[in-house]
Formats: C-alpha cells, sequence, structure tokens
C-alpha cells in the first residue's frame, strides 16, 4: 500500500493535513473513494494503526477503495497559517484565537474543504466521495450533509455518532454540567496523561476503562501507540458540547440539526457498540431512526459474552471482523 499526505489550505487559516492511501493491486477507479473523520479529542492516526490486524484504512485499501483521511483543524499535523485569523463576528470583522472555533466550522469548512480536496485528486474516477464519521466526526458528517445544499457526498456511515442526546452517561453529564466552566479550562498534555494513565486503568480499575474500551478484547500493550491519536480538548466546542447535552438536540446557528436529519436522502450505515459508555447505544442509533434515506442500515456490534465500547469499533481484536468487514461490505453496495 501507499499513503501520501497533501497539505490543504481550508479558506479560514488553517493548513489541514489530508492522507491518501491505496493498493496499486487491488484498487478499483470505478468506486469512490472514502473519506474518514475522527472524532472529538483525536486525530486520524487510528485509523492508520492497529494493534493486531489491518486497520480500518488498511482493510478498506485492500478492499479496492481509495482511501482518505483527514485531520480537521486543532488536530494531528493541521496547522493555523497565522497567529490571529481574520474572520465575522456580529457582521463585523475581528480578528480571533486560531483555537476558537465550533462544529459549524468544522463541518462547513473542513469538511467541505476536504471533500473537495480528495475529489480534486482522487485516482478514481468519482464525482461523489463516501465519507465514515467516527464518533463526533459522524456529527460533523450529518452537519455538512444537512447544511450544505451542493453537497459532494456519496453514502454516509457513521460509528458511534451522537446528532440527539437521547440518553447520556453520568459521567459525561458530569463532565460537561457547566458550559461556563469547560469553556474557560485550557488543557494541555492531554495525551502525556493518557499514556500514563492507560496502563493503570487496566492493571487497577478496569470497570472505569470500560466506559472507553473492553480490555479484555484489546491489546493494550500498545498504548503508547495508541494514545498518538489523543489531542487536547478545544474548550470553544466543549462550551459547545456542554449546551447541546444540556439540550439534547444539536442546534447549529439557529438550526436544529436532529430534527432536520430527515432531509438526509443518502444511504446511511450507523454502527453502534452494545456497551458504549461514551455515546450510548440509544443516543448512537437515533441518526439511523430519523434519517429520510429510504437506504440504511443499522449494525450493532457486541455480544452479552463480547462486550464492545466505544474504542472498541476501531482498535479490538474484534474489530475486523464485526466492523471492518460489514462496513466494506455496505460501502460495496452502494454503487
Amino acid at each position: 500500500m501507499k499513503t501520501i499526505e497533501h497539505r490543504i489550505p481550508n479558506g479560514s487559516g488553517w493548513e489541514l493535513s489530508l492522507f491518501q492511501t491505496w493498493d496499486e493491486v487491488t484498487l478499483d477507479p470505478s468506486r469512490r473513494p472514502v473519506l474518514i473523520v475522527p472524532g472529538y479529542g483525536m486525530n486520524s492516526f487510528i485509523f492508520s494503526f492497529h494493534p493486531n490486524g489491518l486497520s480500518l484504512e488498511g482493510y478498506l485499501a485492500k478492499s479496492s477503495l481509495e482511501v482518505w483521511r483527514v485531520d480537521l483543524r486543532g488536530q494531528g499535523a493541521s496547522r493555523p497559517l497565522l497567529n490571529r485569523i481574520p474572520g465575522k463576528r456580529n457582521g463585523r470583522w475581528v480578528t480571533r484565537d486560531p483555537d476558537d472555533f465550533k462544529l459549524e466550522d468544522l463541518a462547513l469548512t473542513d469538511l467541505r474543504a476536504a471533500i473537495d480536496a480528495v475529489l480534486s485528486r482522487t485516482r478514481t474516477k468519482a464525482d461523489r466521495v463516501d465519507v465514515i464519521g467516527a464518533s463526533l466526526g459522524g456529527t460533523i458528517m450529518f452537519i455538512h450533509a444537512v447544511m450544505t445544499p451542493e453537497c459532494r457526498i456519496g453514502s454516509m456511515v457513521a460509528v458511534g455518532s451522537p446528532v440527539r442526546w437521547v440518553k447520556i452517561h453520568p459521567v459525561l453529564r458530569l463532565a460537561f454540567s457547566s458550559p461556563r466552566l469547560v469553556g474557560l479550562v485550557r488543557l494541555r498534555g492531554t495525551r502525556r496523561m493518557a499514556e500514563l494513565a492507560l496502563p493503570q486503568l487496566v492493571r487497577l480499575t478496569p470497570s472505569v476503562l470500560s466506559v472507553y474500551m473492553n480490555a479484555g478484547i484489546t491489546d493494550t500493550a500498545a498504548a503508547r501507540e495508541m494514545v498518538r491519536t489523543v489531542e487536547d480538548p478545544n474548550r470553544y466546542v466543549n462550551r459547545q458540547i456542554a449546551h447541546w447535552i444540556q439540550h439534547r438536540d444539536l442546534v447549529i446557528r439557529g438550526s436544529n440539526i436532529s430534527e432536520r436529519l430527515t432531509e438526509v436522502t443518502k444511504p446511511v450505515m450507523c454502527v453502534v457498540a452494545n456497551s458504549d459508555g461514551i455515546v450510548p447505544r440509544e443516543t448512537a442509533e437515533f441518526p439511523y431512526s430519523k434519517v429520510g434515506s429510504q437506504v440504511k442500515r443499522l449494525l450493532q456490534v457486541g455480544t452479552e459474552d463480547i462486550a464492545m465500547a466505544h474504542a472498541d469499533l476501531f482498535v479490538s481484536n474484534e474489530a475486523q471482523e464485526r466492523v471492518f468487514f460489514p462496513i466494506a461490505e455496505w460501502l460495496a453496495e452502494q454503487i
């Protein structure tokens, strides 16, 4: 397989990092490329890494697809081009901190730039791109689809993605209980803290870790590699998420995205983990029940004997068989 990094200006003061991967032996240029969008507090690295076997990126590339993964602003190798970024606020031109952005900036500016870049650089013949949104990456994908009239997405896969908080884990509710407080706190060194904490949680309190990962089905010996995907949370987005959790419905620029999912008619697949403590099953299922798509599929993974949590969808020993294969199979049907 071959991987190339592209540097993409987003037109709003940031240069995004975009990775293109394909297998020259298996690539089918008649199929649409697929773009993977990472979730919150993470970058796209984890889609190119798996502690045992093929990563999601590698699995899809071996399945004849050209695979792209993007680091949106504040993720991975993406970088601000200026120390202060010009923009409009309340109709007036102002300059702001590059970290001062919201979900709509990621969905309507960054994702649009990434999709346009994919379609201008693809080795395929496609004029649309299939999108896989991981966790909050799926939320960003849905915002884009609802609010972009000329949307160039072919089909959509949401993996553990919230839009309406039908059910909220108590820990998450507590963490985001004060929009004002979470909007004030600037977090740094999150990756290093995760590197130190993960082995201790596995050894001493696996029940606490189980909200995010089932250590029984994931090779945590690769913790140092896995935490490379961790990014510092953004305090401005934190404030927005806190308001969203309080009100349950996702409202962007006065538009209720949760209700407007009925306007989404593109093929949609929703992947739900049975023991997800970050995005509980009832919440992750909501987009499936609400979208107006005639072609849609709900994939529930995990059993009574095998509990699968949020991160297990990508890094567990079960991920290839239970998640990657069904996604690849479903995408192959969306011609």
